[in-house]
């Protein structure tokens, strides 16, 4: 053991700073926050973006585009995802209550019907809106198509 390997046992110390505990701990008065200032005052937090009083980004760089509030979103369930679900799960019809079941949407979802992959098998599929694509293909096998509304 030399002097340059000597520290304090483990735990005998604190690393944690006092600050704000009084003149005779040489952390009072402006408690390691500096002089006066924004940032020396309690309760200080940055806003995110804030760019020091100049103008943030958000608010230099312009506007642009449309949205429509009158937008109706839908939740876009393909073809091969339904014959999945007749393969695998063993579904006989399809309808929004199955899906929520098996996690393909959430319950105030719209659904739409789309055309991607191929189904062999005849299905109902009860949905609110089909592509064209999907819809042929589902009465092509013999299939019933019908909205949820209709």
């Amino acid at each position: 053991m030399e002097l340059h390997n000597l520290k304090p046992a483990e735990g005998s110390t604190k690393s944690e700073k006092r600050v704000g505990r009084g003149e005779g701990s040489t952390r009072g008065g402006t408690s390691t926050r500096g002089m006066n200032g924004q940032k020396a005052r309690s309760g200080y937090s940055k806003k995110r973006g804030f760019e020091g009083g100049q103008m943030p980004l958000q608010r230099r760089v312009p506007k642009f585009g449309f949205t429509n509030i009158n937008r109706v979103e839908f939740r876009g369930i393909n073809l091969d995802v339904l014959q999945y679900l007749v393969d695998e799960k063993k579904v006989k019809e399809i309808n929004p209550e199955v899906l929520i079941e098996n996690g393909l949407i959430a319950k105030k979802d719209l659904v739409k019907i789309l055309g991607r992959g191929e189904l062999s098998v005849k299905i109902d599929v009860t949905a609110d809106a089909f592509s064209k694509s999907a819809l042929k293909a589902i009465e092509d096998k013999g299939g019933k198509a019908s909205l949820v509304n209709g």
